[in-house]
C-alpha cells in the first residue's frame, strides 16, 4: 500500500484547478496525469530578462521588461498580415508590438491607447523600426513584470501554453506534502542539498544545480534500492540447481569453435546453474558475437537436467528467426523445439500447449504469449530473454512465476551499454560479456557519402544487386515524428521502386504484422534484392546474403544504432559494405560520430564514445530514451551521481538497517514516489 503521505502526489491532474476534459488531452501527451507528475515536469530552460527604463537602453535581440504606452493600433489590409500596436517609452521612442493571427484580439483587449502597460518580451528590429513580436506578458503594474525577470520555458504539447502550464506547476507546489529525509545525512551535508520540498521549488525557480542535482539523486537511490531489494529477494528465492552430463551438448555440431569468450560465458552460466539460488545474469555481446550459442549452450543443460528452457524474443519476426536458428543448431541433439506465438489458433496452438504441459516440448520459443496464463509448463527451469531492455523489471518478476520453483533467468542484449548505464539497468544483474568476435567474420568497411551524391549511390545499389547480392536502405529519423519517418521512408521507396520494381519491399513500423513478416520473408528468402526500411530492422535480422547497407541521413542517428544497423550485414563470408550518407550541414559531433564509426567496429569502445559525445545536455538520443529509466536525472548526472546512489543503498541495506529503520521508513516513502515499488513488494510476498 502506498504511504498515506503521498496520497495528495497522486491525485488526478483533474483536482487541479482549470484542469477539465480538454486540457487533460495536452497533458496526458506529456505524461503529465497526476500532480506528481506535473511537480516533476522541470523547466528545459530559463528566459532572463532585464528591466529598462527606455529602449536605449535595451540592445537588438534582448529580452527586457519596459514601460510603453500605446498611441496606435493598426490592422494589416487583409486577414493575414501582423496586427501592430505602436506604443511609446518614457522620453518618446516608438516600439511595435506585433501580433499574427488571432492573437490580434487579445492586443486590443490587453493595450488600450493612452494607457501605461508593461510588457516583457524580445526586442527586435524590422526595418527602420523596433518591434516586439508577441510580448511574452504585458501587465497593468510593474509588480507582476519585475517578478518574472527569471522566467521557466517548460516543453509544452498542442493546446498548452507556458502560462497554463507555469499556473499548474504552482499550484502542484503548493499541494507537495512534508516529507522526511531517506538520503544518507553525511552525504546530504556534503553535498550541500536542499531538502526535497525546497528543492522541486527552487529548481522551477532558476538554474538551481543543487537542487536539481538532488532531485536527480533521489531518482538514481530509488532504482539502485529497487535493484537490491530484486536481487536480496531473488538470493532467497528456492530455485532448481540444475546440474548437466554434457550428452545433449556434446552431441551439437557447430560451425565455428567457440571463441574464449563464448567459453568463459557459458561456464559463469554453468556455475549459476549448479546453485540453489536462481540465476539472474545479463548476457553482453557484440551484434555478431554468437550469443545464441551461448544461449543454447545453457538451454540444454536445463534440458540434460530433465527440465524445460524457454526463449523471449520481444518481437514476432526475431522470435520466429530465432526459432529456426535454434531448430538447425540443436538438430544433431535430438532436442523438441516448438515455436509459440500469439498468431498460433486452433489445433496447431493446441498441441503445442500439450507439449508443455506433458514435457515432450525441450525447449520453446515466442513472444509475450508463452507466459500466458493458459500457457502451462511441466517443469520450466530458464528463461532466456532476448533483447532484455524492452522487458521491466515488473514483467520479469511476472516470468518468475511460472516455474515450479523460480526458474533461472538469462537476459542477453546486442546493446553495448557503457559501464555506468549498466549499474542503472540491471543492478540487479551478474554480467557476462561477449568481447570477442567468432572467426570467419569480416570486417565491415564503413564509408562516408554525401547525400548529394544520391545519384551514384542509387547506381552503385543497382550494380551490387544486378551481381546477385542483397542491400539494406535505411531511411532517416525525421524530427520527433514517427509519421514523418514513415513519410520519408515511403518516399524513397517509391523512388526505388520505380528503378528496381518487384525487387524492392518496405518495412516500417506501422504496417500489419502479417504486412511486414511478408515483406521481410520476401527478402530473407532471397526473392527480394532491397529491403527499404525504417529502423525496425535494428534488432536481430539475420540475412546473410545482405552484403550492403546504406543509411541515409546518418549523422541524425546515435551511434549505438549506426552500430546496431551496420551489424545487419558482414553476416555470410562476403566482403560487406556500410554506407553512411550525411547531409550537408555536420555539427562538430556529428562529425566525430561519423569518423568513430568509420575507425572501429568494437561495439563496447562504441558506447563508451557515446555517453562521452552526448554528454550531459542530451540524454540519450531523442529515439533512444529507452536506453535510461530516469526520467529526471540526465545522462550526465547519471554519470556523476550514480556510483554515490548506489552505494548510499548497499548502505541503507546492509548497515542502516534496511526498509525497517527510520531512514529505510523514509526510503519506502521514495520507492512509492519514483514508483519502484516492486521493490517493496517483494519484501511483502518474500
Amino acid at each position: 500500500m502506498r504511504p498515506e503521505v503521498l496520497n495528495p502526489l497522486f491525485v488526478e491532474t483533474d483536482a487541479l484547478e482549470g484542469v477539465g476534459p480538454k486540457l487533460r488531452k495536452p497533458l496526458e501527451k506529456l505524461g503529465l496525469t497526476r500532480l506528481r507528475d506535473i511537480a516533476y515536469h522541470l523547466p528545459e530552460r530559463f528566459v532572463t530578462r532585464r528591466p529598462v527604463e527606455n529602449l536605449d537602453e535595451a540592445g537588438e535581440g534582448e529580452q527586457i521588461v519596459i514601460a510603453l504606452t500605446p498611441t496606435e493600433h493598426r490592422a494589416a489590409r487583409n486577414n493575414r498580415g501582423p496586427y501592430r500596436v505602436l506604443a511609446q517609452d518614457a522620453v518618446g521612442n516608438i516600439c511595435a508590438l506585433t501580433y499574427f493571427g488571432r492573437a490580434s484580439f487579445t492586443a486590443k483587449k490587453l493595450l488600450p491607447v493612452g494607457e501605461k502597460r508593461w510588457v516583457s518580451g524580445r526586442l527586435d528590429r524590422y526595418g527602420d523600426m523596433l518591434q516586439i513580436v508577441h510580448p511574452d506578458h504585458v501587465e497593468k503594474d510593474s509588480g507582476e513584470s519585475l517578478a518574472r525577470l527569471n522566467e521557466p520555458v517548460y516543453s509544452l504539447s498542442e493546446g498548452l501554453t507556458q502560462p497554463r502550464v507555469a499556473g499548474l506547476v504552482e499550484q502542484a507546489l503548493a499541494r507537495l506534502p512534508q516529507l522526511p529525509e531517506w538520503i544518507e545525512p553525511t552525504q546530504f551535508e556534503k553535498a550541500g542539498w536542499p531538502a526535497w520540498r525546497d528543492a522541486l521549488h527552487l529548481a522551477h525557480k532558476g538554474e538551481h544545480a543543487a537542487a536539481r542535482d538532488r532531485l536527480a539523486y533521489d531518482e538514481l537511490l530509488a532504482n539502485s534500492l529497487a535493484l537490491m531489494l530484486v536481487r536480496a529477494d531473488n538470493r532467497r528465492r528456492r530455485g532448481q540447481p540444475l546440474q548437466g552430463d554434457g550428452h545433449l551438448r556434446d552431441k551439437l555440431d557447430l560451425r565455428f569453435p567457440l571463441t574464449g569468450a563464448q567459453k568463459r560465458s557459458i561456464g559463469e552460466i554453468e556455475g549459476d546453474l549448479a546453485q540453489e539460488a536462481p540465476m539472474l545474469r545479463l548476457l553482453q555481446g557484440d551484434v555478431g558475437a554468437g550469443k545464441t550459442v551461448v544461449a543454447l549452450e545453457a538451454m540444454l543443460i536445463a534440458n540434460e537436467a530433465g527440465k524445460q528452457a524457454a526463449l523471449l524474443a520481444p518481437t514476432e519476426i526475431l522470435a520466429r528467426q530465432h526459432f529456426e536458428t535454434l531448430r538447425s543448431m540443436a538438430a544433431s541433439t535430438g532436442v523438441e523445439v516448438a515455436l509459440l506465438t500469439g498468431r498460433d489458433k486452433g489445433k496447431a496452438r493446441e498441441s503445442i500447449l500439450m507439449g508443455l504441459l506433458d514435457g515432450s516440448i525441450d525447449i520453446v520459443v515466442g513472444t509475450h504469449a508463452i507466459f500466458q496464463d493458459s500457457v502451462a509448463y511441466k517443469d520450466l527451469a530458464l528463461v532466456v530473454i532476448d533483447e532484455q531492455h524492452r522487458f521491466g523489471v515488473a514483467q520479469r518478476l511476472q516470468l518468475a512465476s511460472k516455474g515450479r520453483a523460480t526458474p533461472h533467468t538469462l537476459a542477453m542484449t546486442a546493446t553495448p551499454i557503457p559501464r555506468t548505464l549498466t549499474l542503472a539497468q540491471y543492478g540487479e544483474m551478474d554480467v557476462s560479456k561477449l568481447d570477442e568476435m567468432p572467426p570467419g567474420r569480416q570486417p565491415i568497411d564503413t564509408v562516408v557519402v554525401s547525400q548529394d551524391r544520391l545519384e551514384d549511390v542509387i547506381a552503385g545499389v543497382s550494380r551490387h544487386i544486378g551481381s546477385g547480392q542483397q542491400a539494406y536502405w535505411v531511411c532517416p529519423m525525421v524530427r520527433e515524428s514517427e509519421v514523418d519517418d514513415i513519410a520519408a521512408a515511403e518516399a524513397r521507396y517509391a523512388q526505388l521502386n520505380e528503378r528496381f520494381g518487384n525487387d524492392v519491399v518496405l518495412v516500417h513500423g506501422q504496417q500489419r504484422p502479417e504486412e511486414k513478416d511478408a515483406a521481410m520473408e520476401r527478402f530473407a528468402s532471397g526473392e527480394a534484392k532491397l529491403l527499404v526500411a525504417t529502423t525496425v530492422i535494428e534488432v536481430g535480422v539475420d540475412v546473410p546474403a545482405a552484403t550492403l547497407m546504406v543509411i541515409e541521413q546518418a549523422e541524425r542517428f546515435g551511434l549505438a544504432q549506426l552500430h546496431q544497423l551496420r551489424g545487419r550485414v558482414g553476416r555470410g563470408s562476403e566482403k560487406s559494405v556500410c554506407l553512411l550518407l550525411r547531409g550537408g550541414a555536420l555539427s562538430e559531433t556529428g562529425r566525430k560520430r561519423l569518423a568513430l564509426m568509420r575507425e572501429t567496429q568494437d561495439g563496447f569502445r562504441i558506447a563508451e564514445e557515446d555517453l562521452e559525445l552526448r554528454g550531459g545536455g542530451e540524454l540519450l538520443g531523442t529515439r533512444q530514451s529507452g536506453d535510461t529509466p530516469f526520467r529526471v536525472a540526465n545522462l550526465e548526472q547519471i554519470t556523476r551521481l550514480l556510483p554515490a546512489a548506489h552505494d548510499d543503498a548497499r548502505l541503507l541495506m546492509e548497515r542502516d538497517g534496511g526498509l525497517s529503520s527510520e531512514r529505510g521508513a523514509a526510503a519506502r516513502i521514495l520507492l512509492y514516489l519514483f514508483e519502484r515499488d516492486w521493490g517493496v513488494q517483494l519484501l511483502r510476498g518474500g
